[in-house]
């Protein structure tokens, strides 16, 4: 393989991707919570919980926050042919992976430049899934594969070996750019540092003072207090220069041991280390907690319905504590029971979560009120000092903004979008941002795409005259595109307009009506079958025939793609 070849990952359908639509997120004040009082200037109150299918969630927050999630995490159904009650976890392998594809490149989107995604995998596909993450993120921003010690006993039931861990495959969005925080030091850490001698610099421990990497300059004899001679190591030296060596000992930094007659080693002081440890990639159940750990933590506030594998806080703890600072925005787009929102909550994280299950109710909402009331004293509640506060707001997705009436036509259903939905969706979908003007002489703006750049969206029919109106109200050195449900001329007669029919010019934009996209068999489209080749027919002369029941493109307003009623 040349060194410009690369490994790519394929599968049957890796070619079919979705067109996806951007739909808006509608806020349900019922059900969103947030705290009576502000606790501290560091309550956050704007968490966002998102109940939808994750990946047209996703697609709805792309434009709000691209490149501006910190930290990813995602624990995906892992596709091992089981059945939970929660997730149907039995995908045929290609199309697992074109479903997650899909929503690993949305990710790679809302990374922040220095941001990471962390990815819970076992060993069914972690080998086919690190493929396709180095081509979504770059092989050059792989960071390390995490093993996870899950569980703790064998299963005396396993037909070959009983799995004991999982991966947590880690990317950066750059690399170059993103550095893992240093973990807390811990009390067994800190016990290492003695201070025999009374150094008025505090408690230290002794370091090798040789190595291996070989150096003339640094391979010379040492005399001990004592008189004693001593040489490095065969094959190596020491770690300074015969320089550098002298003022250590001046400095009292070398120490020789109680009776100044032991090999020299560097004296290494506690105020002087790191204010943290770098992580290992082995993490035990011990430190981070396990499967059983989770168990409990859920049954704490929902014991009737617990999931199979769920992820203890203590190892979302270990996740957020080494990529993110406080204040960072955390996203987790297979919330489950919500664990990864709850440990962000308790750390003063801003948390986007997203779940399509039922258990976003039953689970997720009972256990963030009980995080944001401070009641929830499991998990790492007490080991990070939570007393409750801050709060989220709740978010179903909206509906598809064209759908087919009795008649099988195309259209936009009033009753499910006002105009501010309206032109809400409709910035979104041709990509302004949503910004309608507080200034009633501008009714014309409901968006921008620049600072001279704006969209209109209108569900009436314009005349020449009203679109003149418009063209001197935007001026000579702004541009307008308008959206109506029908208007009269060619759309071409002012040079700052660009006039478009609702809902013909968004026909093609996207998929319309799909609702779900969810990793389930039952959601999957069936194969289509192998069209039959075509029969050979002899020309008739004669006008051609139309189908009187083929549909009409209908408008906002009912009327057809001529502006006729």
């Amino acid at each position: 393989m040349s060194k410009k070849q690369k490994l790519e990952l394929t599968w049957i359908g890796k070619d079919v991707r979705p067109k996806l639509e951007p739909r808006i997120l509608i806020e349900d004040a019922e059900k969103s919570y947030c705290a009576p009082t502000r606790t501290s200037d560091a309550d956050i109150f704007d968490n966002r919980l998102i109940f939808g299918d994750n990946l047209l969630a996703l697609k709805a927050l792309e434009q709000e926050f691209t490149g501006k999630v910190k930290c990813v995490y995602i624990d995906p159904p892992y596709n091992t042919g089981n059945a939970f009650e929660q997730y149907n976890d039995g995908l045929e392998h290609s199309i697992w992976l074109g479903l997650l594809r899909e929503r690993l490149e949305l990710l790679y989107r809302l990374l922040a430049n220095d941001g990471s995604i962390w990815i819970s995998i076992d060993d069914d596909e972690q080998a086919y899934l690190k493929v396709m993450c180095d081509e979504i993120f770059g092989r050059a921003n792989f960071v390390a594969t995490v093993i996870w010690e899950k569980k703790y006993a064998p299963q005396n039931d396993a037909t070959w070996l009983s799995d004991s861990h999982d991966f947590i495959l880690v990317y950066a969005k750059n690399k170059t750019a993103w550095r893992p925080n240093l973990l807390p030091r811990t009390e067994e850490m800190n016990s290492r540092y003695t201070n025999k001698d009374n150094d008025p610099r505090g408690p230290w421990m002794s370091d090798n003072l040789s190595v291996k990497s070989y150096s003339a300059s640094a391979d010379y004899p040492i005399q001990t207090p004592s008189g004693r001679i001593i040489n490095p190591p065969a094959g190596s030296c020491w770690r300074v220069s015969k320089e550098k060596f002298e003022e250590m000992v001046a400095d009292n930094r070398i120490t020789f041991g109680k009776d100044g007659n032991n090999v020299p080693r560097i004296k290494r002081f506690l105020s002087e280390v790191k204010g943290g440890t770098v992580s290992k990639t082995i993490w035990f159940r011990a430190d981070v907690g396990d499967n059983q750990d989770a168990k409990r933590e859920v049954k704490a506030f929902n014991s009737e319905s617990v999931f199979a594998t769920p992820k203890p806080e203590r190892l979302i703890e270990r996740i957020l504590t080494l990529a993110t600072q406080p204040g960072d925005l955390v996203l987790d787009s297979f919330l489950g029971s919500g664990t990864t929102a709850a440990v962000a909550h308790k750390m003063g994280r801003r948390w986007i979560g997203i779940e399509l299950g039922e258990h976003c109710h039953t689970h997720c909402i009972p256990r963030l009120r009980s995080v944001v009331d401070g009641t929830d004293q499991g998990g790492i509640t007490k080991a990070v000092g939570w007393k409750g506060g801050g709060g989220f707001r709740y978010f179903k997705l909206g509906p598809s903004l064209i759908a087919l009436d009795k008649w099988g036509r195309p259209i936009i259903d009033k009753e499910k979008f006002n105009p501010e939905a309206l032109a809400e969706a409709v910035c979104k979908i041709e990509g302004f941002t949503y910004a309608p003007s507080e200034n009633p002489e501008e009714y014309w703006r409901h968006g921008q795409s620049s600072e001279t750049d704006f969209i209109y969206v209108t569900t009436q029919s314009l005349t020449l005259d009203y679109l003149a109106k418009i063209s001197d109200d935007v001026g000579p050195n702004r541009t307008l595109a308008i959206y109506c449900s029908a208007f009269l001329g060619t759309g071409d007669e002012f040079d700052n307009l660009t006039v478009k029919k609702i809902p013909q010019t968004l026909l093609k934009k996207c998929e319309w009506g799909r609702d779900d996209y969810s990793l389930a068999v039952e959601n999957l489209p069936l194969a289509q079958e192998e069209p039959a080749p075509p029969k050979k027919t002899t020309a008739k002369r004669g006008r051609k025939k139309t189908n009187a029941n083929q549909p009409t493109l209908f408008a906002v307003d009912g009327t057809d793609e001529n502006g006729d009623a």
